[in-house]
């Protein structure tokens, strides 16, 4: 039930493979606590490619995985009482990062009418005083939007509006359907300080390498302090994983075998496909259309089937059906009526849970 690419049969490229079996025998010691030089400057290339201004390698931070980057670079940020604004849906870590770095995560809602794009009314409406950072996940984890580059400029407009960081998980930024187009947030703000956070784990079908990066860009000069201490950050756990490093420049410079997956008739493109036309197929479910990553995050319309505690749901479905879904509230949506599913099972397995979905669903109905 989570976004694990492995376990569905994804496998990683054979180049990235041996890249790094190949890079064992020197791969035994630390690395330079922000990662190893050549994996840093393929990097800082990808984010030249995509027109991110005054990238160098300097501005580099190789992780295990994204998820310790993220705390890192709110430990090092937050005071107690500082307010993070965090999108409602959003990738729970974010919230929990925050929480655990003394801060206070304030949730912004997405408009499920409006494609699961963030509401720029409701983000500037939770703006205070005490308002240090703004988080934006796009591709979106668990909604699958993918944000135009209006909704892009008016969410930052507001951060430099009010001085705000800017936290960009752009993890998906590869695994896009039909004719979505990511826009690297970094780009269209070399005024303002922004962070975007990628890795190896899904684009490349390697989680379990935990190979993640940091590229801080903008006004470096204004925010030494806060750099210093995501430098001590860095060096308290001397270095990320050094094996898995050796992946990272095979990966980014190599044959982009994503684009197997996601153009017709690639399985993940077919996947969500078929996942997002089943889902709608049952009465009292309605889906947006996800354009990126791989979760769909279903509606259950309460008038239809009125359930008032997704947790309960979610387990009531896990024993009677042993399917495994993730409830809607876990991601701090606000309400208890939508659920997550992820889009990576094959489509004759898709097939057969989505239907006893369904018939679950039935003894709820009114």
């Amino acid at each position: 039930n989570i976004g694990n690419p492995a376990p569905f049969g994804f496998e990683a490229p054979d180049e990235i493979l041996q890249d790094v079996i190949r890079n064992l025998p020197t791969a035994q010691g630390y690395s330079d606590s922000k990662g190893l030089f050549s994996a840093r400057k393929a990097v800082m290339q990808y984010y030249q490619q995509k027109q991110v201004e005054g990238v160098g390698i300097e501005d580099i931070y190789l992780g295990n995985g994204v998820s310790e980057l993220i705390v890192m670079s709110m430990q090092a940020l937050l005071n107690n009482g500082d307010e993070v604004l965090v999108p409602a849906p959003d990738y729970p870590l974010w919230t929990a990062a925050v929480a655990l770095s003394g801060g206070s995560p304030v949730h912004y809602l997405c408009d499920e009418q409006a494609n699961w794009w963030p509401d720029l009314e409701d983000i500037k409406a939770k703006i205070t005083p005490n308002t240090k950072a703004m988080v934006i996940i796009n591709p979106n984890n668990p909604t699958g939007a993918v944000y135009s580059r209006e909704v892009l400029l008016g969410m930052l407009e507001l951060a430099r509006q009010h001085n705000l960081v800017v936290f960009s998980d752009e993890i998906y930024d590869k695994i896009l359907y039909d004719d979505a187009v990511h826009i690297c947030t970094a780009s269209l703000a070399p005024d303002l300080l922004c962070l975007t956070f990628n890795g190896l784990s899904k684009s490349y079908r390697v989680a379990g390498f935990r190979s993640g990066w940091i590229a801080i860009s903008g006004p470096k000069h204004n925010a030494q302090s806060y750099i210093e201490g995501i430098d001590i950050l860095a060096n308290m756990r001397l270095c990320a994983n050094v094996p898995s490093q050796h992946a990272i420049q095979t990966a980014l410079g190599g044959y982009q075998s994503i684009n197997d997956l996601i153009l017709p008739p690639g399985r993940l493109l077919e996947q969500r496909n078929r996942t997002w036309e089943l889902l709608n197929d049952i009465p009292g479910v309605s889906c947006v259309k996800p354009m990126g990553a791989l979760y769909a995050f279903p509606r259950i319309d309460p008038k239809v089937c009125p359930i008032f505690n997704d947790e309960k749901f979610v387990l009531d479905l896990l024993l009677s059906e042993k399917l495994l879904v993730v409830q809607g509230t876990a991601f701090n949506w606000p309400y208890p009526d939508h659920f997550r599913v992820v889009t990576l099972p094959r489509v004759d397995e898709l097939e057969q849970a989505i239907g006893r979905i369904g018939n679950f669903l039935k003894g709820y109905r009114q």
